[in-house]
């Protein structure tokens, strides 16, 4: 069974390095603008790039997140599919090496298939 879900909430469909963007957008249950210019007023704040993991991570902390280390469970490899079978519930950011992705309820929602990718922390409400 395929854990992946085509998400892509940008306005015009475009695929254009907004990841942590689309990412929030799921977890928060918002439009891409709301999100988008939330975090660019965060950005201004810390006087940050808004794709900077200092940035989006205090926005979502400001909105209820927690971050959390992955626990790999001892094995070699712990991967996005893997995070969406141990936790069939709740909503999820995963920071990944270059890219974040939004896990709800055991799936997780990207614009492509991101499930072998390696998570290395996760924010959870």
């Amino acid at each position: 069974m395929s854990r992946w879900k085509t998400y892509n909430p940008n306005p015009k469909s475009a695929r254009v390095g907004d990841c942590t963007i689309r990412a929030i957008c799921k977890a928060l249950n918002q439009d891409w603008e709301t999100t988008f210019a939330g975090i660019m007023v965060k950005a201004c704040q810390l006087s940050d790039m808004p794709s900077a993991n200092v940035v989006w991570g205090a926005y979502l902390r400001d909105n209820g997140f927690r971050r959390h280390i992955v626990d790999d469970h001892g094995q070699y490899i712990y991967t996005v599919d893997d995070f969406c079978r141990d936790n069939p519930a709740g909503t999820y950011v995963l920071g990944i090496d270059g890219h974040v992705v939004c896990v709800q309820d055991g799936f997780y929602f990207d614009t492509w298939d991101s499930g072998g990718e390696v998570p290395i922390y996760y924010w959870e409400r």
